[in-house]
């Protein structure tokens, strides 16, 4: 175990785009959540949501751990974004398609951010795409290079273990390893 490197995965977007659905699905270990009831307008959507962070771990390959946490969505808990951030090599940023505005929805993260992901590496999955198709991905492609950002985009099922390894492995893919 002394040959392992572990690494801070972030995954972040707002309310109900999937970020502990996708932690746990793919967690090797009993995900570490800090859900609460809902009690305000976040209760007509869901009955629990994040307040603190989320936690999992993953086992990319013999010598690499991924240390995945979640985010809380609400931008009043934005204090916790900052403090999950530090020392992050990547973040999964989920956009829930159904939203009214989704590609407004990427940017708050994507700006929130910012210096972060500069520094480290992002790629954005499009969640629940079956109940809304739109924006499309080209829209998303648009959007970031209306930006002038690139990142990896695509459409994901977060409760499908495979779509989330997709992501991470894009991610990982996105970044040069030393």
């Amino acid at each position: 175990m002394s040959n392992m490197t572990e690494v801070k995965i972030i995954f972040t977007g707002t309310m109900g785009a999937g970020k502990t659905t996708a932690i746990n699905a793919i967690s090797e270990i009993k995900t570490i959540s800090t859900e609460a009831v809902a009690t305000d307008e976040t209760a007509q959507r869901k009955e629990t949501t994040t307040v603190g962070m989320d936690y999992g771990e993953v086992t990319v390959d013999e010598g690499l751990v991924l240390r995945l946490y979640g985010t809380p969505g609400q931008r009043r808990f934005r204090h916790m974004w900052e403090i999950l951030a530090k020392g992050a090599l990547g973040f999964v940023i989920l956009v829930d398609n159904a939203r009214p505005s989704p590609l407004e929805d990427l940017s708050i993260y994507l700006d929130n951010f910012k210096n972060h992901i500069a520094a480290s590496a992002a790629v954005i999955g499009v969640t629940r795409t079956d109940v809304s198709a739109q924006p499309d991905i080209d829209a998303y492609y648009q959007y970031l290079a209306e930006r002038e950002e690139m990142h990896p985009v695509m459409t994901v099922d977060v409760r499908r273990r495979e779509d989330v390894l997709m992501l991470l492995d894009s991610l990982l893919l996105s970044r040069e390893f030393e």
